[in-house]
């Protein structure tokens, strides 16, 4: 790692942890969990605070409705303890692509290869 790495992992959250998150969770998280992003939940020892250790960039969508309703204390098991139960009409969870490559674009979008074909409107022209 380079010097320009060290300062910015003293100074910023949003690309991984800080150091004083880093030192915060050696000293006093408690392991609880992994998800299948690679990110790790911890708790303290009187389980009053709980955090996630993001696996790559902090995108708090990265997190997935099991885990969200552990850290938010929807329910006091983690999912590693006891299987959250799923209705047959629940679809995989998936994190916000807003913002991205990756975003949806509807037909017409701007950020379109190729603009739609639109038959149902036409242009006005000043006379």
């Amino acid at each position: 790692m380079g010097l320009g790495h060290n300062i910015k992992r003293i100074f910023t959250w949003w690309d991984g942890q800080s150091y004083g998150t880093q030192l915060w969770t050696s000293r006093n998280g408690e392991k609880v969990g992994e998800d299948a992003e690679g990110n790790i939940y911890y708790r303290n020892a009187d389980d009053s605070r709980r955090w996630v250790i993001y696996n790559g960039a902090n995108e708090a969508s990265r997190v997935s409705p099991e885990w969200h309703g552990w850290l938010h204390r929807t329910w006091d098991q983690p999912p590693t303890e006891v299987a959250v139960k799923h209705k047959d009409w629940e679809k995989p969870h998936q994190e916000n692509l807003t913002g991205t490559a990756a975003a949806y674009a509807p037909a017409g979008s701007i950020r379109r290869s190729a603009p739609a074909e639109r038959s149902d409107y036409e242009a006005w022209t000043p006379e």
